[in-house]
């Protein structure tokens, strides 16, 4: 190791209960992967500019002044757990508080730019070491959705109203942009920018008065009380009970409930005919062999003539091939049973498997990584907040990756963010 002095670094250890999360407990011994890992971080760190600190102020691999930083606490742990368990190892030796850094999304955002470069093209074959199968508990089926769902959306409304706007909206925003093009937002604007986001979407979808609308995955409620507000008729269908009890209670509160229904449902229980389906960040969660099922679900209900508008996270298609058959720490941790889907996909399964076709795609990255700065930033502010509810540091820590790590996703073009229209007419708008 290189050693260079450098000022002290202070860590208090992060309390891990073993009961809760076993995984982030345990330290693997694997001594010749270890190994491995500590030369793949020393070539990465040179090649990306990154800074790597050791304990007690010394520096594994040195960096220009700005650098994005690393800073290990335990190194040994660290590379250990990447040694057993790859990327799903570096998010659990955060959660036990293994590694820091001072920029969290500067250091993940320089990581995520072309991921596919970070292991040499000649040691491609040490990703099999890592590949882990999805659990059978876990796979998207309609038996382990709702519990797949509970998981992150019923986890608590007190949770998510501390760092989410007073819309509840848990989705990309669509902020005013500046004369270079760029989003230009602050949390004062953030409510505003919900409902930009919503009555694009329901302008998509032509929703109006006496509009029959389907909402395929409810939230909290926030669009379908603006569809109502404009004189349609909503069903929106969840699985989450939190979500249902808030959202029914916020519909009453607002006068609505002669307009919009919320029912405990899985969209391919949906029935009736409706005009206009929207769902917003739903696909995701729906899992890859769902796909087909999801669509034809749409394009049963849809009424002849009716419009289909989708909000959805993509990544490029080669991108999307490569991981969906990979158990990643997101998928272990945050979304269990996703996979988030590409456009073309998208479009492939609707024109395989219904008589929709995609006619309009709007992305907007930007927005989103804007949209998870100042959720990111309003969960660390309120971190004491998130405690009191209940929930313990590997918790906090496990949220603050998370979002640090969607929000460098989308600053890089890992991934990206579109409004969909699919429409029984094939030509494109």
């Amino acid at each position: 190791m290189t050693q260079q002095a450098f000022r002290p670094v202070h860590h208090r250890p992060v309390p891990v209960d073993a009961r809760r999360w076993p995984d982030v407990a345990r330290v693997p011994e694997v001594p010749l992967r270890a190994a491995v890992a500590e030369r793949l971080l020393r070539r990465v760190a040179r090649r990306r500019g990154l800074r790597v600190e050791l304990p007690g102020g010394s520096v594994l691999v040195p960096a220009g002044p700005g650098a994005p930083v690393l800073t290990l606490n335990r190194p040994d742990a660290f590379f250990h757990r990447i040694g057993a368990t790859g990327l799903i190892g570096f998010g659990e030796s955060y959660q036990a508080g293994d590694w820091d850094s001072p920029d969290l999304v500067a250091l993940l955002t320089e990581l995520a730019t072309a991921p596919e470069t970070l292991v040499p093209t000649g040691a491609q074959w040490l990703r099999r070491l890592y590949v882990q199968r999805q659990p059978e508990a876990e796979q998207p089926s309609t038996a382990n959705a709702r519990r797949n769902i509970s998981r992150h959306y019923d986890l608590s409304n007190e949770l998510f109203a501390l760092f989410l706007d007073p819309t509840m909206t848990y989705s990309s925003a669509v902020f005013p942009t500046g004369a270079d093009g760029l989003p230009e937002a602050d949390w004062g604007s953030l409510p505003a920018a919900q409902h930009k986001k919503i009555d694009q979407l329901l302008d998509l979808a032509r929703v109006g008065p006496g509009t029959r609308v389907l909402e395929i995955g409810t939230g909290w409620g926030e669009l379908a009380l603006r569809a109502a507000a404009r004189g349609a008729r909503v069903v929106s269908l969840t699985l989450s009970e939190e979500q249902l009890a808030l959202a029914r209670g916020r519909i009453a509160d607002a006068g609505r409930s002669d307009r919009a229904e919320v029912r405990l449902c899985d969209y391919r229980a949906a029935d009736g005919e409706y005009d206009a389906v929207v769902s917003v960040e739903m696909i995701e969660a729906v899992g890859r062999p769902f796909w087909p099922a999801y669509f034809s679900t749409i394009d049963r209900v849809l009424a002849p003539g009716g419009r289909a508008a989708l909000q959805a996270i993509t990544m490029p298609h080669e991108r999307m091939l490569a991981s969906s058959e990979t158990y990643t720490w997101i998928l272990k941790y945050i979304f269990p049973g996703g996979l988030i889907p590409s456009v073309r996909a998208i479009a492939q399964t609707a024109d395989r498997c219904t008589g929709l076709h995609l006619t309009y795609c709007r992305p907007y990255g930007p927005h989103y990584a804007e949209t998870l700065r100042l959720w990111r930033e309003r969960f660390t502010e309120r971190a004491d907040e998130v405690a009191d509810l209940g929930f313990d540091q590997v918790f906090r820590r496990m949220w603050e990756l998370y979002l640090a790590y969607s929000e460098a996703g989308f600053r890089t073009g890992y991934l990206d963010v579109q409004q969909l229209l699919l429409t029984r007419e094939g030509a494109r708008r």
